[in-house]
């Protein structure tokens, strides 16, 4: 059968999401490792499943399902995304699944996943969530979900079915609960944007996904470009109005504001939603991992038991920060004859600091063209860089890292880090 052109569209867009996603993120410099799963329980999707425990985990651990893209593959997601190093960092548990179909999409339309325990890719990924509760010790109240694209539309549909396992999810670039509907895995209705429903009509589609549930609803957070070319920016209004009502709150922002330039955040209710606009963004977005981390609560304590092994050896170090202070490292993830990739990762002193501001003296000419993790003021040899709201806070010796984009030749520039 001949797939739709704009699913192949999405196949290549997001096929190069991932080759950026692992140039802008540094593997984790660990011990501990990926493994697959097998046998995990009920697997009506025949998905796969690999599992992230670090070295050192929290006594009574988190637990984030990371949900990959259409094409995509749990080792991929784990090799391009922050979620591994932010779980060594916390001390929580990831699991990836991973699609085993030919088209690499999860199942988000069919009335089986759509359904509590009515089975497809939904009841799968469920499976695997139950088996790392049960056989790690992951705290049921600490139990979230996040995904882009496929994944962000597989945790829209998680939060809609199983409200019962997941506590809050982070979508990145996705659709409504219920808007894949249908007998056809893709829904050219859905993603050109031309499926609209009442804020009724939307929620009504997530209580009937689990009939008679009366316990507590998981908050959200969701997450869109503008100028998505593949999943149309009219899902990210429609979800908002799905969620909302689902949560029995107004559709008016209880508050607005802009953490990063070209974002506007707007909360509603007491938090239960969280929606962030990303202005001229294609559905190639870049993924705040560390944002959705803060959302969910699991930034909060970190590993307590000791290190199984060893770190490893060798490679670029970080030189020690001095107390109350913190250090910036620079580093090229990519480059070519006309601009490169940089990351910065800025480790705090033995004190810890609520806030940074890391000098970045660039050569005259250079232009950034995109930016993440942190607030850019000035040019060239000016260039500043100031923490956002969800990673300026660091305990003693925690590392974050910001990143962009540039035109010119890539530099190698001396650093300074100042504690705010």
């Amino acid at each position: 059968m001949r797939l739709p052109k704009a699913l192949h569209a999405l196949w290549i867009v997001l096929a190069a999401a991932v080759v950026a996603a692992t140039l802008l993120v540094a593997s984790p410099a660990k011990a501990a490792t990926l493994n697959e799963v097998t046998n995990f329980g009920a697997n009506p999707g025949n998905l796969r499943m690999y599992l992230y425990v670090p070295d050192r985990v929290a006594a009574r651990p988190g637990l984030l399902v990371a949900v990959h893209y259409c094409t995509g593959s749990g080792p991929a997601f784990y090799s391009g995304t922050e979620f591994a190093r932010l779980a060594d960092q916390y001390g929580f548990i990831v699991v990836y699944p991973s699609v085993t179909a030919s088209d690499g999409c999860f199942d988000v339309a069919s009335t089986a996943t759509l359904t509590h325990n009515g089975g497809g890719d939904s009841l799968s990924i469920v499976s695997m969530t139950r088996y790392v509760q049960q056989n790690f010790n992951a705290d049921p109240n600490r139990t979230f979900v996040t995904g882009v694209s496929s994944g962000a539309m597989m945790t829209n549909v998680l939060l809609g079915a199983y409200p019962d396992v997941f506590r809050a999810g982070a979508a990145f670039a996705g659709v409504p609960f219920g808007c894949f509907a249908g007998p056809s895995k893709w829904n050219s209705q859905c993603a050109q944007g031309q499926l609209t429903r009442t804020p009724q009509q939307w929620g009504d589609l997530v209580r009937n996904a689990y009939p008679g549930y009366s316990g507590s609803r998981p908050r959200v957070q969701l997450w869109h470009g503008t100028n998505d070319e593949i999943l149309s920016y009219v899902n990210f209004g429609e979800a908002i109005k799905q969620w909302t009502n689902v949560h029995g709150v107004s559709q008016t922002p209880t508050s607005t504001d802009s953490p990063q330039s070209g974002w506007t955040r707007t909360r509603y209710g007491s938090g239960q939603v969280e929606a962030i606009s990303m202005a001229n963004t294609p559905h190639n977005l870049p993924v705040q991992a560390s944002a959705a981390i803060a959302f969910f609560g699991l930034n909060s304590g970190g590993p307590t038991n000791p290190p199984t092994s060893n770190p490893p050896t060798g490679g670029p170090t970080t030189p020690p920060p001095g107390p109350g202070g913190c250090t910036a490292v620079f580093r090229v993830t990519s480059s070519w004859q006309q601009g490169y990739v940089a990351a910065v990762r800025v480790t705090a002193g033995s004190a810890g600091i609520n806030g940074w501001r890391v000098g970045l003296p660039l050569p005259a000419g250079s232009t950034i063209v995109n930016s993440w993790n942190g607030t850019f003021s000035g040019s060239g040899s000016g260039t500043q860089v100031s923490n956002v709201s969800y990673n300026g806070r660091l305990a003693a010796g925690v590392a974050t890292e910001f990143g962009f984009q540039a035109n010119g030749a890539a530099p190698n520039p001396t650093l300074t880090c100042t504690a705010l």
